[in-house]
């Protein structure tokens, strides 16, 4: 019999479903009271050109901020320059564990968006665009019919298509056979997506969070965007901070902050009786840093001699009340569960790395062996990067498993 705080869990999660709560927002009248929407309104007419927003996309290297980091300004122009009809796609589908900033802005300024959508279909020539919406978020999915019905006239037919809860499709290739209405499997590439995409068109990708940037850059100038940053890196990032801190939420910090800075000046420290332990830098397959680590600026580029990354900024702060040990065999479960089973690298390697994990004593020459054959050997970025936390684990935290004699 499920007790009464179950029973008030389940009830509150089921109304949630069905009838969601939309948050504060800025809606259209506001956003258009506030100068929103004449950028758009400006570049169909003509007054910007397309190459004007391109050369402030690239002047400003605003970069895809789900979790691959390609130039935006530089995947536009593929797109455009591949023969049309051409498609647009926009990934709203934000799996990654740890990671809910998408959520954040979609909630809280949906218009800035659109708007970044509507300029990024305008100068693709893009027909129409799909937007991929995680089903878990039922108050954006109810939010975003009623402010699309609002938009300015003309311009690209909309789609709205719900995620089911697969993981594997943020992964850009699942995301278009999910929306075609096949099962979630990622493509052999190339042919790459700006070439053969959705419906086999020309199709630009884009993050939420990616276009939500694109009015404030191209109105205030690619130094503005540039201006930001620390440790020599540029730009913005939206850190969705979960873990051991007293203040957790999506932090919008300069790129290229250092954990460290991040907790004490965005964060209030760590929560009462934590000690910082250790972090994960970029999400369930970014890998985990131990905080010794702790002056690495976080942002594309910086983590990868590592062995980790970035990704879509998803930050979880550990304390001495946590073992990294099982943090990393928690993932490699999640890993086994969500591979969509199409190759057998990732497919048998998640389980496989799952079953020797669990051991109390690790082998450690034949994980790393499994890890380097998922990561030759899979086809996409989920079975390359599934062995991320388990070879950190392995490489900087050796006193939390005993090692397989030789």
């Amino acid at each position: 019999m499920l007790n009464a705080t179950t029973a008030e869990v389940l009830d509150t999660a089921t109304r949630g479903e069905t009838d969601p709560i939309i948050p504060a927002y800025v809606d259209y009248d506001a956003y258009v009271k506030e100068g929103g929407y004449k950028l758009l309104g400006d570049l169909r007419a003509g007054r910007i050109s397309k190459e004007d927003i391109l050369k402030t996309l690239d002047d400003s290297s605003l970069r895809g901020l789900g979790g691959a980091g390609f130039p935006t300004g530089r995947k536009w122009r593929a797109v455009l320059g591949e023969p049309g009809p051409r498609l647009m796609v926009v990934n709203a589908d934000e799996g990654e564990p740890g990671t809910f900033k998408d959520r954040f802005y979609m909630l809280r300024d949906v218009h800035r968006l659109f708007e970044g959508m509507l300029i990024a279909a305008h100068v693709v020539d893009a027909t129409d665009v799909y937007i991929y919406l995680r089903d878990e978020y039922p108050a954006a999915l109810k939010l975003a019919p009623i402010e699309i019905a609002k938009l300015p006239p003309g311009g690209p037919t909309i789609h709205i298509r719900r995620g089911a809860g697969a993981y594997i499709c943020g992964e850009e290739s699942a995301l278009l056979e999910s929306i075609e209405g096949k099962r979630g499997l990622p493509r052999h590439k190339p042919p790459y997506p700006f070439q053969v995409g959705l419906f086999g068109r020309p199709t630009l990708i884009n993050n939420l969070e990616t276009l939500f940037w694109v009015r404030d850059i191209v109105e205030k100038g690619a130094s503005w965007w540039t201006s930001h940053g620390r440790n020599g890196r540029h730009g913005l990032r939206s850190y969705s901070v979960s873990g051991r801190v007293k203040e957790p939420g999506v932090k919008l910090a300069p790129a290229g902050i250092t954990i460290r800075e991040l907790i004490h000046e965005y964060c209030g420290g760590m929560a009462d009786g934590h000690n910082f332990y250790a972090y994960l830098p970029g999400g369930a397959s970014g890998g985990i840093l131990p905080a010794s680590m702790d002056d690495i600026p976080l942002d594309f580029g910086t983590l990868e001699k590592y062995g980790c990354f970035i990704g879509s900024a998803a930050i979880v702060i550990l304390s001495q009340q946590d073992s990294v040990r099982s943090a990393a065999l928690n993932l490699m479960r999640f890993f086994e569960d969500e591979s969509c089973g199409q190759c057998t690298p990732c497919r048998v390697g998640t389980q496989k790395a799952a079953l020797l994990m669990q051991r109390p004593v690790w082998n450690r020459a034949l994980l790393e062996e499994l890890s380097q054959a998922m990561r030759d050997a899979s086809i996409c970025g989920l079975g390359q990067a599934a062995s991320n936390p388990l070879t950190s684990v392995i490489k900087y935290f050796a006193d939390e498993f005993k090692e397989a004699a030789e």
